[in-house]
């Protein structure tokens, strides 16, 4: 249990959070412009300059309101995705997907396998995923409550990711995928510039809760661009997969002609697979980054570029 002394700290160190969350419920009819500008302040504690973008979440936040291609909806539904990534790469480097509901009852769970993942088309981040490890003791009452409370939260509303604003919300099952060397399943998630990649984060822990974020170069490098990378030891690394020049590429072509694009891609028993893509991770107010990689990546993303 918290003193109250604990309590007052907490709260008065997140104050501007609070606020932005109290926010992010009431102000929902601001126009776009307006509202990220109101929020940056309070997540950032900065001005948002919306007019000359200089660092990487600033761009982030002038890329959901003037970059707003209309394939970009199809491109973050966790569903028709899959046949766009496909025509691109290959049908090879696609998750098998079981099955695809209107809602949590219609899901027909006897013709699923003893492990499987639900996902809603709409989620964004790691909100809306639910993984099913053995089916005989799989809460269903609880996988219900997280996917239909994800299947009515429109992303677009909250931090103004546009692209989600128009993607129906629906429920897939997809293949349960492990790495049985490293026992848990590693996202490869790339940054990447119209087709230049610049690098890739590794999240190891997620399935124990323990998420941990390092950044590596193409020549498997690690690059000090947030908190955790910064403290790490002099000559830190992690296991490098073999099919990792392979996923640089895929990274590449995936997101030639987007300005900024996140590629996430896993690495199972050395085989390549797709995972989702993202416009604006950490919503373009991440803190965790260093300034220095804010401004890095701020000077890569090109706002008159032809492709906007």
């Amino acid at each position: 249990m918290w003193c109250i002394g604990e309590k007052f700290r907490f709260y008065a160190h997140n104050v501007n959070e609070v606020f932005a969350t109290l926010f992010m419920k009431c102000a929902f009819f601001l126009p776009d412009r307006f509202y990220l500008k109101i929020l940056f302040r309070l997540k950032m504690g900065y001005s948002l300059n919306l007019d000359n973008p200089l660092n990487f979440n600033e761009k982030l936040q002038w890329l959901k309101l003037y970059n707003r291609k209309p394939e970009y909806v199809k491109m973050v539904d966790k569903h028709a995705v899959k046949q766009y990534v496909s025509e691109l790469i290959g049908n090879q480097y696609i998750i098998r997907t079981y099955g695809c509901w209107d809602t949590f009852a219609d899901i027909d769970f006897d013709m699923l396998p003893d492990k499987f993942v639900l996902k809603t088309t709409n989620g964004g981040g790691n909100t809306g995923v639910v993984l099913c490890k053995d089916k005989k003791s799989f809460d269903r009452e609880e996988a219900a409550r997280r996917l239909n409370r994800s299947m009515k939260t429109n992303i677009y509303y909250r931090f103004r990711e546009w692209p989600y604003k128009d993607v129906v919300p629906r429920i897939i099952a997809e293949e349960y995928m492990e790495d049985s060397t490293l026992g848990e399943l590693r996202d490869y998630k790339f940054f990447c510039f119209d087709g230049y990649v610049d690098c890739v984060m590794v999240c190891s822990g997620r399935q124990s809760g323990r998420t941990k974020f390092y950044f590596f170069d193409k020549d498997w490098k690690l690059v000090r661009l947030n908190k955790l990378g910064k403290a790490a030891p002099e000559n830190f690394t992690l296991p490098k997969p073999s099919n990792m020049e392979e996923m640089f590429a895929i990274a590449a072509k995936l997101s030639k002609g987007i300005p900024f694009s996140r590629i996430d891609l896993y690495s199972v028993e050395g085989k390549t697979y797709f995972g989702e893509i993202t416009f604006f991770p950490d919503s373009g107010f991440d803190k965790n980054i260093l300034p220095e990689a804010d401004c890095y990546w701020g000077r890569l993303i090109d706002t008159k570029s032809d492709n906007i």
